[in-house]
Formats: C-alpha cells, structure tokens, sequence
C-alpha cells in the first residue's frame, strides 16, 4: 500500500499495516496503481514518478524486497488521470493534452516504451484504450470540456459526442462499457456507439465514477447545486450500462471525491460523513449495509486537503481517518475491522497494489 501525505509518501505492508519505507517527496502527490501489481504511479510537479513497493506474488508465494522509487519517470506538464485496463496504462498531461500510453508490465524492466497521442487543446482530461486497440478521449479546451472522441487502432477518429458540459472522469463497466461523467448526466460508449443519458435535474453533475467488471452498472456520485461553494451531497447515482438506465440512491450522509469503491462481486461501497461504508446493492438500488469505521467528519473546502479516503482491493476496504492518523482494514463481506493501524503522518491519498 502507498499512502500520500504532506512531504512524502509511506508503503505500508498490505496485511500487517505496518510502515515498510518512507519517502520524502514535496508537494502535493496524487497516487494511483500503475497497472501491474507492483508499482505506483505517483503525479508530482515534473510528471508521473513510478514507486516500486517491492511486493509481488511468484509460484504461489508472496514476496517482499525493498521498496524503492525507481528512476522511471514520464515527464508531463499537469500529470492528471491515470487509467488502467486490459494490461495498458494511459497517462493524461492536461498542460498538454497529450496522452502517454504503455503495457503496464513493461515498467519491471525500467522505463517502458510508449505511445502517444496528442488531443486538440490541453484541458483537464482523460483517457482509456480497450482491448481492441480503441482509444476513448475528452473533448476540450482550458475554459470549456465538452466530450469525447473515439478512435481506432490507427488513431482515426470513428465517434464523437459533445453532448457532455463539464466531462470529468471515467470507469469501465462488465462488457468493456465506459462511462464518462457530465455536469447533466453521463456518456456511454459500449458496442461501437456513443449513449447520453441525461440527469433527472436539470444540473445533475456526474464527476466521479467507479466501475467493476462484476457489473454492467456503474456507481457515480450526483451534485445538484450549481452555484454551491462546495456541494455535500447526499445521493449516489447507478448507470445501467444495459438498459441505458440512470437510478439515484439516498444515503442519509454525505460523502467526497474519494469515498467511491467497488467490492468483490460489484458491490457500491461509499464512505459517508457518518463515518459509515455505505454497501448499496446497484440491482436493488438499495443500500444493505452500514459499517459504521471512522468518526464522523466534514469533508474540507479544499480538494487537496485530507479527508477520509477508501481504496479497496479484494475482499479488504482500507480506510484512512485523518483525523487520528490511522488507518482501518475492514472485511466488506462480514463488516469487521480486522485490524487498525496507526500512522506516523496525517494520511491524505491511498491506493493499494495486489502484489
């Protein structure tokens, strides 16, 4: 596990919780899997850096060398989105608009050979390939983002759709379907053909999604006030990627950016101001299940700043509490904190890798 904090980054050992390295690194560091088990692509002031933890699995067995930050780095101006799917990494600059992709188990052997793409005008964007060579890109520019574009193996364009005020973020759904978040709904791309399926407001704001491949329904979350300072939301949107169906969920708390997971078998999972893991059944609709984990809490005005934060892989949500510094193990399927650790330094990004 690699934990972000202000003036470095921590690996922690996955089972024990237990501090394994300590990194100093200055600024503001966003953390992301990088896509082979192993490594994490870390974004800082020069581009995307690559963190490896050291931990991979081999015949069976787990092992563990030290963790090291390699000397791998993929320049880019504004490194944002970091998209992982059917082995390849995608790597977004919004200061240039440029996309770097590359096979995620490349990075074993040093810096990767990439491809690169290159969209119309920087913008705060994103991007993903599928397993037929597609590239999916936004549509934008620094004042306005507008959609997406499609294209094919060769880079030729095949679909677009600006139908889409305000794009921001992506997820992958059961059957390779993408979704791509509006500030009125969302966009789906599956089977060749681009879908906009609208909000039930008339500003129903979709920035953040999470996908999984146990499901055709994507969990999202769901701002109705345009003109808010900072919106707390208290419902959760559900895109059928099937039906072409949009559902909202009521979670009686509210709930940030970093409070979207999936479970093992698809489950929503949203970390609420409650403190509670919020479980939602996306068939249902319904949520079936509380875990009350953290103290309750308000999430800051600033986005950079520390709050909660969830990141789960396999059966395990990990869960940071800033405001204790510790972090919490919890079993989604049975609702125990199996363990609780404490930290040496106020956690704020938290992402985990399978070894």
């Amino acid at each position: 596990m690699a934990i972000a904090y202000d003036g470095g980054v921590k690996v922690l050992d996955g089972e024990s919780l237990e501090e394994l390295a300590d990194f100093p690194l200055d600024g503001f560091n966003r953390l992301n899997p990088a896509g082979d088990g192993r490594h994490v692509m870390i974004s800082t002031a020069e581009g995307f850096k690559v963190l490896d933890t050291g931990a991979w699995t081999y015949g069976g067995k787990h092992y563990q060398q030290e963790p090291a930050m390699t000397d791998i780095l993929f320049p880019a101006v504004k490194p944002g989105h970091v998209v992982r799917h059917d082995g390849k990494t995608v790597l977004f600059s919004d200061g240039t608009g440029e996309v770097t992709i590359f096979a995620s188990d490349d990075l074993a052997q040093g810096q990767p050979e990439t491809e690169t793409y290159k969209t119309a005008e920087p913008h705060h964007g994103v991007a993903i390939q599928l397993s037929n060579g597609e590239l999916i890109v936004t549509i934008g520019s620094e004042k306005k983002r507008t959609g997406i574009a499609v294209l094919d193996k060769d880079r030729q364009e095949t679909a677009r759709n600006e139908d889409c005020p305000g794009v921001h973020g992506e997820a992958t759904a059961a059957g390779e379907a993408v979704i791509i978040g509006c500030q009125d709904g969302v966009l789906v791309y599956s089977n060749g053909e681009i879908t906009k399926l609208n909000s039930a407001t008339e500003y129903g704001r979709i920035g953040n999604q999470a996908g999984s491949e146990e499901s055709v329904i994507a969990l999202g979350d769901y701002k109705q006030d345009p003109d808010a300072e900072l919106e707390r939301p208290e419902q959760v949107s559900l895109i059928n990627t099937q039906t072409k169906a949009l559902t909202l969920v009521n979670l009686g708390a509210s709930y940030s950016f970093r409070s979207l997971a999936r479970g093992p078998h698809g489950e929503g999972l949203v970390l609420g101001t409650d403190g509670s893991l919020h479980v939602i059944d996306p068939e249902s609709a319904t949520v079936s299940n509380s875990i009350p984990v953290v103290g309750a809490w308000e999430e800051p005005l600033e986005w950079q700043q520390p709050r909660p934060t969830v990141f789960v892989e396999g059966h395990i949500a990990f869960i940071t509490e800033p405001a204790t510094n510790t972090i919490h193990a919890v079993d989604i399927e049975s609702g125990e904190i199996t363990r609780t650790a404490s930290l040496t330094a106020t956690p704020n990004e938290l992402t985990a890798v399978t070894g």
